[in-house]
């Protein structure tokens, strides 16, 4: 009988506890899944909700965090999300992970699979509000709340290739330059939502991208023009919040709520076929952070948690 293969891996024990790095056995893969060689791996807000329960609390446990990833199958890269993993089933935190083949997209020749590794959740977050969810054209003048973050550097990169106007928001002033670098006209440092719409009144913006919720949200309705839209993907400030009815009605103002989590299989699919292309195709540039060792995974979560994280902090797992 041949022992079960072991693998380090970052394991959920219980919601609301720190993640604990323990050397476990590896699932038995079943007949649709395939054992991938982790190489990266992406952390996300939604990696940290899953953590205290906030996503997916019905979960089994123990298991292995992360929900998306990249690395090797039979020698060739891949971007993996979807399917459960991280939620329903192990996650990617690991130095291997047996993985559904339908959660697989391979990278393109030419990709940084450290910059792939956050395709699956923060890239396909940017590519399909701004593509599918906004329609972002050339005409439109864009607010990015929270630019410094993972998937708002990424939409003020997509934004700046179609042409459009793009300023970006963030809380400290540290973060201007590398807002600015990533291709936003204007960075501009607001700490307090009541001071949102005088900050961007010249740029006049036709859309909003909203991860930030609380008092936020109803601030660009404030900022908006005229027939705009708000896309909310995220509450990382607050996941309540008031918003002024009246100027959302009588600007004819449209809200478009987008969630990676309730989204087929095939929109993931597409999703991260079209970032990884515009990776490739230098439209998507993904900001770098830090690179940090498996054990560091409940750090890089706490990190999030104080918004402390300029760019993208992805995991090194082993296989690179």
């Amino acid at each position: 009988m041949v022992a079960a293969r072991t693998v380090r891996a970052a394991r959920l024990v219980e919601h609301g506890r720190p993640l604990e790095v323990a050397t476990v056995p590896l699932s038995a893969p079943g007949a649709d899944d395939v054992v991938v060689e982790m190489a990266f791996a992406g952390v996300n807000p939604v990696d940290r909700y899953v953590t205290l329960g906030r996503v997916a609390p019905d979960g089994p446990l123990p298991r292995t965090a992360g929900v998306e990833g990249v690395g090797r199958v039979d020698g060739r890269w891949v971007v993996m999300h979807g399917q459960g993993l991280g939620t329903a089933r192990d996650g990617l935190w690991a130095e291997a992970a047996v993985v559904p083949r339908d959660a697989l997209v391979d990278v393109p020749e030419g990709v940084d699979p450290v910059a792939a590794a956050s395709v699956g959740v923060a890239g396909v977050t940017a590519w399909r509000t701004v593509t599918e969810v906004a329609r972002v054209t050339p005409g439109d003048r864009v607010l990015v709340l929270g630019a410094s973050g993972g998937v708002g550097s990424m939409v003020v990169s997509l934004v700046r290739s179609l042409g459009a106007e793009v300023w970006g928001q963030t809380g400290r002033a540290e973060k201007v330059p590398a807002i600015e670098a990533g291709g936003a006209t204007r960075a501009v440092v607001v700490e307090r939502a009541d001071g949102l719409a005088g900050a961007v009144a010249e740029l006049r913006p036709t859309v909003v991208f909203d991860p930030l919720g609380g008092g936020f949200s109803g601030a660009a309705v404030d900022a908006l023009e005229p027939r705009g839209r708000l896309v909310l993907f995220g509450t990382s400030a607050d996941a309540r919040g008031e918003v002024p009815l009246q100027v959302l009605y009588r600007k004819g103002l449209s809200v478009l709520g987008y969630g990676g989590l309730s989204e087929p299989q095939d929109a993931l699919h597409r999703g991260m076929v079209g970032a990884l292309g515009a990776l490739r195709d230098g439209r998507l540039a993904v900001t770098a952070g830090s690179v940090l060792p498996l054990e560091a995974a409940q750090e890089a979560l706490d990190r999030l948690a104080a918004r402390s994280a300029t760019g993208k902090l992805v995991l090194s797992l082993g296989a690179a």
